[in-house]
């Protein structure tokens, strides 16, 4: 029987919605805007030539530019000199890098790293270190599957650790009434948590508040957490940057592991080295000897190889480089230094024009606080009064990153903010 021909059925055009055919995406709902980008779309929306973007958390220069290190650009110099490949890095990264991170973190004396007990990793940054991190205790902490972080915390802290696939909690840590530490509170929670909890620390620079405990005050909680058997694990995002030296703003880390802490700790090179788009950070843990340091070794392993495989090598060659060069590191500390400086100065001259201009309220704790961020004390309304009227963006909550202050807008937003304050705008 011969067949019979038959036409080709014609594919519908692509604009042709069928009758009664929902996508199969159709049920995902639209997520929550961040609310930082959402200031910075804001502010790129914004013409007015005064316009002050104070929600990112990059550090900008005295031109409000963004500032590349001269140490990395010498190590790239070396690092095209040398002509390497490209190849792929094993799944805890480049050795050289990972070897220099811990020393930064722990210091050349380290008992732990010097008895080789630190297992450590390369991450994408610091937020990949804290996710390796926590799917690291989800799976293998017995004591409790809860976190307990500081309220307020770096607002990427919590979606991380749940994702993490551990439980969420928080202990006291800022006093609105005095825009600073609530150390009573601190203290408080910290005793009533259930023993062997997780309790994560940031190690200086604090996000977003910029208050930090005092030295005194660390080795109290120290203590506390030693008592209460918690388990610390360390967030510094901001080694160098805070105060200007690497060894000063790791006080808290030293002292713990001298105290007999077990740590784990979240490195991050966006900051401190300006490597923000290269994406290089490192994930540690203390173990009790190198038998169990290999063993650690081989579950971050498992845990990171359905994650992203291996981690980027570019940026921890910088940063390798500029770590293991004593040349470079010299450069790189004394910029560290200058960047915190000038933040520094921001601080003191943003407190001295609200006081001079009379704004009412008590203003010391900007000068009090530390690192890239303050928590003005500022509410809602007189941020949103300042993003209207005055051009100036920064999260509802008052947080401004102080790197985006200058000596040419720094007066603009002193006498905005003193007019926001007095219902002036």
């Amino acid at each position: 029987m011969q067949a019979i021909a038959r036409p080709l059925a014609r594919a519908a055009p692509r604009h042709v919605r069928y009758a009664g055919s929902l996508s199969i995406w159709s049920a995902v709902p639209a997520g929550p805007p961040d609310p930082i980008l959402g200031v910075t779309e804001a502010f790129k929306a914004d013409k007015d030539p005064r316009k002050i973007n104070l929600g990112v958390g990059a550090y900008r220069d005295e031109n409000g530019k963004p500032y590349v290190l001269n140490a990395v650009k010498k190590a790239e110099e070396i690092l095209v000199q040398q002509n390497p490949d490209k190849e792929y890095l094993p799944i805890t990264g480049l050795p050289e890098f990972t070897q220099a991170a811990a020393k930064l973190a722990y210091g050349a004396e380290s008992v732990p790293l010097n008895e080789s007990r630190v297992a450590v990793t390369q991450s994408i940054s610091g937020t990949g270190a804290l996710r390796i991190g926590g799917a690291f205790l989800g799976r293998f902490y017995p004591h409790t599957k809860t976190i307990y972080l500081p309220v307020p915390s770096w607002g990427n802290h919590t979606p991380i650790f749940r994702d993490s696939g551990l439980e969420v909690k928080g202990y006291r840590y800022f006093d609105k009434k005095t825009v600073g530490l609530d150390f009573a509170g601190l203290k408080e929670d910290l005793k009533n948590m259930p023993e062997k909890s997780i309790v994560l620390l940031h190690a200086c620079a604090h996000n977003p508040t910029g208050v930090d405990p005092t030295p005194e005050q660390w080795k109290e909680i120290s203590d506390i957490v030693k008592e209460k058997s918690l388990f610390p694990f360390f967030d510094m995002a901001y080694q160098g940057f805070a105060s200007g030296s690497t060894s000063r703003d790791a006080f808290a880390v030293r002292h713990f592991i001298s105290e007999g802490h077990q740590i784990a700790l979240s490195q991050s090179f966006a900051k401190n080295m300006g490597l923000y788009g290269e994406r290089v950070g490192a994930f540690s843990i203390i173990t009790a000897d190198p038998e169990e340091r290999a063993r650690v070794d081989s579950q971050l392993k498992i845990v990171i190889r359905p994650m992203y495989s291996n981690p980027p090598l570019h940026g921890a060659r910088i940063a390798s480089t500029i770590l293991r060069n004593d040349e470079l590191y010299g450069l790189w500390e004394s910029e560290v230094k200058h960047m915190a400086n000038r933040i520094i100065q921001m601080r003191d001259r943003l407190y001295a024009n609200l006081v001079d201009l009379k704004t009412p309220g008590e203003w010391s704790h900007i000068t009090k606080q530390i690192g890239m961020f303050s928590f003005t004390g500022l509410t809602q309304p007189q941020t949103k009064a300042l993003a209207e009227k005055a051009h100036i963006y920064m999260t509802a909550d008052g947080r401004i990153s102080m790197a985006g202050l200058n000596a040419k807008n720094i007066d603009y937003f002193s006498e905005s903010v003193s007019k926001a304050v007095k219902g002036e705008l």
